[in-house]
């Protein structure tokens, strides 16, 4: 499993934490919100999803990864 922390803007109420967690849960990734520090901690197995298919899930929720 490969754990990455992303700096994401555009995030600041619980829809946003849900939109982004389901949307990476449909992938197969595990995703935890922290609106605090404005990231997404992922968990993934990279042999089924790659870190560019995570940050494109991402940003078409309308979030950018930075």
């Amino acid at each position: 499993m490969t754990n990455v922390t992303l700096k994401v803007e555009g995030m600041s109420c619980g829809h946003c934490v849900n939109s982004i967690e389901g949307a990476l849960e449909k992938i197969g990734v595990d995703g935890k919100v922290d609106l605090g520090n404005k990231s997404v901690a992922v968990s993934f197995d990279e042999q089924k999803v790659t870190l560019n298919k995570v940050k494109e899930t991402i940003e078409d929720q309308g979030y950018d990864v930075v």
